[in-house]
């Protein structure tokens, strides 16, 4: 079958022949029906820093994954063929105390794990190819009816990790509340969507881009703001000078942090989701009293249910643009020019 590789970090994956996996003792075999085109794989693919990661080259890229179940092993029960599936793609030991809770992102035995601090497209082979070995049937999670793989795909990741993200918070994000959503990119337009259905807040959105704040505006955002010098005092002017209860930075460069700490409120969240490599300094006066800085990854599979839950009822919907797995290393590309609305999303099964 054909495979999107990565070959060598901070070179472009390539398209090669690889075999066909076979289910082992308590795996599955998923048949891909949609892989999400994720920002963060750019940061492997264009760094060659990346290198430092506990990964061995080559593996197919493709975290983000919905299809059908192609083939259990033996001990696997519950599953048939054919069933649609989404993928939980943080790849935990499947003992510690995180990922009895579920949320294996943050495995506490990540040397009995199937790979550091990963999972299939993160260091193991991924969606971007006809088939996916998943290592146990709990990194499944049944598609309500009427939820396609290519609206599934990119929640398990963009919905999945902005949900988190928001819950983490909820406490803060009542009916007179401000959530600042930085970047209105993959993650950043569903975080809007899932404020919206989840919390009574005000939203705040603020991009670069102003088609990124017109579809902000579509999807709930009480008010657009163009990003630069002048962000953090208009969030401040449209909260009365209070600031934003609960930031979210989906970008996390050095001018998204710092506006993070400019416009967030006195005990405030503000929630670093963006790898884009930017810091602050904290200490006293640096940031406001009390207002919270915390990074986080991924979300847990419980959470993961309510966010397809949420799309099968018609709250959240990925803005999708689907290509077949021979136009993938394009996509990538016009990914890094900053050409794609929404999430962009591969479908093995076309062409």
């Amino acid at each position: 079958m054909r495979a999107l590789r990565l070959v060598q970090f901070g070179e472009d994956p390539v398209l090669q022949d690889v075999p066909e996996p076979v289910a082992g003792p308590g795996e599955v075999i998923v048949r891909i029906g949609g892989s999400g085109v994720c920002h963060s794989d750019l940061h492997l693919i264009e760094r060659p820093d990346a290198a430092s990661l506990p990964w061995r080259l080559p593996f197919t890229l493709g975290h983000e994954n919905a299809g059908w179940v192609h083939e259990v092993g033996a001990g696997v029960e519950g599953l048939e063929a054919g069933l649609p599936v989404a993928v939980y793609g943080a790849w935990g030991c499947g003992r510690c105390v995180r990922c009895a809770a579920g949320i294996e992102s943050y495995c506490e035995d990540p040397a009995n794990a199937p790979v550091l601090f990963g999972g299939g497209g993160l260091g193991l082979d991924g969606g971007m190819a006809s088939y996916l070995k998943v290592p146990s049937s709990r990194h499944l999670v049944a598609l309500p009816d009427g939820l396609s793989p290519h609206a599934a795909a990119p929640l398990t990741d963009a919905g999945l990790t902005g949900y988190h993200a928001i819950r983490r918070s909820a406490a803060k994000l009542g009916p007179t509340s401000t959530a600042l959503v930085i970047g209105v990119g993959g993650l950043g337009h569903l975080a809007i969507q899932l404020l919206a259905a989840t919390t009574p807040a005000r939203i705040v959105a603020v991009d670069e881009r102003e088609s990124a704040l017109a579809l902000a505006v579509e999807l709930g955002a009480d008010l657009a703001v163009h990003a630069g010098p002048t962000a953090s005092s208009e969030v401040r002017a449209f909260t009365a000078g209070r600031g934003a209860d609960v930031v979210l930075d989906f970008v996390g460069v050095d001018d998204t942090v710092a506006l993070s700490v400019a416009a967030v409120r006195p005990l405030g969240d503000v929630t670093l989701v963006g790898i884009g490599g930017g810091g602050t300094r904290f200490g006293y006066l640096a940031v406001p009293f009390e207002a919270s800085l915390q990074t986080t990854y991924w979300g847990s599979r419980p959470e993961l249910t309510e966010v397809l839950a949420l799309a099968a009822r018609g709250r959240v919907a990925a803005t999708v643009e689907v290509s077949p797995l021979a136009d993938a290393p394009a996509v990538y590309r016009r990914l890094a020019e900053g050409k794609i609305t929404g999430r962009a999303v591969i479908d093995p099964t076309l062409g």
